[in-house]
């Protein structure tokens, strides 16, 4: 038969069951507090991880508008370029695509790149010295015309029919068309010294080639 359990032994017992329990709680509140504690540490590295994505996204736009200003103003200043070095820039072609190990900020680049463009000289009309060349131009494209001119004179004159009569018509219209001519040449010329052709070396070019005409028509009639 079971012996009795004394108060003493039952007693003890009870203590060590309540001590277990409290215990138990402990560890289960300490639990509760370290779980609370990792959902939110989770919760706060999810919003500092959703921040950094918005900064990224936003740094990506920043970033893409950067490259189509400088772009933007890449193709600009590279046009400018070409206007400064007149008929010589055609030869440069498209502007030069970035270069891949480029490093630093393109902005103050630019911006020392357009400095340096509006410190070089505008170009300008041809200077005064080169008039005889402007005037001779004139005179050689009218003494070319004149020729072509007396060329179909003579087409027209060894034909019959329409020809005879419509030979002569487009000699006098490109004999009168000679003045016109020495604007070409003149124009290279422009373009070599990197000058504009203005106003006055033009009326140069059209009065030498003027004169000429009317001398050579005076002279052959």
């Amino acid at each position: 038969m079971n012996e009795p359990v004394t108060s003493d032994t039952y007693a003890a017992q009870l203590r060590r069951l309540a001590e277990l329990t409290a215990r138990v709680a402990t560890q289960r509140a300490e639990a509760h507090d370290w779980y609370a504690q990792q959902c939110a540490a989770a919760e706060r590295a999810v919003a500092e991880a959703t921040e950094e994505v918005r900064r990224a996204e936003a740094a990506v736009v920043e970033a893409r508008e950067l490259v189509e200003r400088v772009d933007a103003e890449a193709t600009h200043l590279w046009q400018q370029l070409r206007l400064r070095l007149g008929g010589g820039g055609r030869r440069l072609g498209d502007p030069p695509g970035p270069a891949r190990d480029a490093e630093g900020d393109p902005v103050p680049l630019l911006r020392g790149v357009r400095e340096l463009l509006d410190r070089t000289r505008q170009p300008g009309e041809l200077p005064g010295s080169v008039n005889p060349l402007l005037a001779f131009c004139g005179i050689g494209g009218s003494v070319a015309a004149y020729a072509l001119g007396a060329g179909a004179r003579a087409v027209g004159a060894g034909s019959g029919g329409d020809l005879a009569v419509g030979m002569p018509v487009l000699a006098l219209v490109v004999t009168l068309v000679g003045p016109l001519l020495g604007l070409a040449p003149a124009r290279l010329l422009a373009d070599r010294r990197h000058a504009v052709l203005g106003p006055r070396p033009i009326i140069v070019v059209l009065v030498a080639g003027l004169l000429t005409t009317i001398a050579l028509l005076v002279l052959t009639r």
